[in-house]
């Protein structure tokens, strides 16, 4: 990129898959990395301008060139205004990691702008600190299903593969579910008996998803703890949910905290039935048929 003193300046190109956290059983600890990547092409400028979103985010409170600030801060580097370009598929409704892909993005671009290469470990650690919890940006960095836990401020995250079989149909009401809301709504404890229930599932949906197995799936991924109380927050949840299962999805879940929902689906056919079903029971709603992403965040520098 040629900036307006004549100097060539290098260009950070970032891409981050859209996530989908809880994964159904695993409440605040398993995310997925879907296979629809957010684009964000940085270079240092004379001035911060910001390109390819909703003007209301053209602004010095966007979250790219927050988190950037924040990473330079804590690694050490010195800050230098960016021309950021954003192209993100993502939709800004929730529930797929909008916001994650933009704190990775950030960060990455301060990694990279430094010249120290990014680093997926200490990129982990920095996204922790500022979001304050891993299971977005975990499977944005890294890519398949990641299972995290958080002991003495330290972020541990396990990668697993997802099987080829399997695809994931996304699909997205026009309406938005605040995350204080879906937060709110959850009870302050716990049985014993939803506890037991909750982690049994919770390995087999996890061993489910490495090996394919779409029964396995369907028989351990209903969850107790979160989405009885969130789906009163998403009116359509009972009539998709109803309709993927019927067109043959082996699970259907709350993505995130919504109020974007996910079907799973064995192959290509299935999925192409379950998405038909989805759309034509709340035509109009963005929708996606995705594999999940292997690659994670990957950063490129010219």
């Amino acid at each position: 990129m040629i900036g307006a003193d004549g100097r060539e300046r290098p260009v950070a190109i970032v891409r981050v898959p859209a996530t989908s956290a809880n994964v159904g059983v695993g409440f605040d600890c398993l995310g997925i990395a879907l296979d629809l990547t957010a684009t964000f092409l940085m270079a240092t400028s004379e001035r911060l301008e910001i390109v390819g979103c909703e003007e209301r985010f053209r602004n010095e409170d966007n979250l790219v060139w927050q988190s950037y600030l924040d990473a330079c801060g804590r690694l050490g580097v010195s800050a230098a205004p960016l021309h950021i370009t954003i192209l993100s598929p993502i939709p800004l409704s929730g529930g797929l990691g909008s916001s994650s892909a933009c704190v990775v993005a950030g960060i990455a671009a301060a990694m990279a702008l430094a010249g120290d290469g990014f680093d997926r470990e200490r990129a982990l650690e920095l996204a922790c600190a500022m979001e304050g919890h891993p299971d977005n940006v975990a499977p944005a960095l890294l890519g398949g299903l990641v299972s995290s836990f958080v002991a003495g401020g330290q972020t541990t995250s396990t990668r697993m593969d997802v099987a080829d079989n399997l695809r994931f149909v996304a699909i997205a009401p026009p309406y938005e579910v605040r995350t204080a809301d879906a937060r709110r709504v959850l009870p302050e404890e716990v049985s014993r008996e939803t506890a037991v229930w909750q982690m049994g599932r919770c390995v087999a949906t996890v061993r489910a998803l490495e090996h394919g197995d779409a029964e396995l799936l369907g028989r351990a991924c209903h969850d107790r703890l979160h989405e009885p109380y969130r789906a009163k927050l998403i009116p359509d949840f009972e009539e998709l949910r109803t309709a993927a299962l019927d067109a043959g999805a082996c699970a259907f879940m709350i993505s995130g905290s919504g109020s974007t929902m996910l079907a799973v689906a064995d192959g290509d056919d299935a999925a192409a039935r379950v998405a038909d079903a989805l759309s034509a029971t709340c035509p109009g709603y963005w929708l996606r048929t995705l594999p999940a992403n292997t690659l994670g965040t990957t950063v490129e520098v010219h």
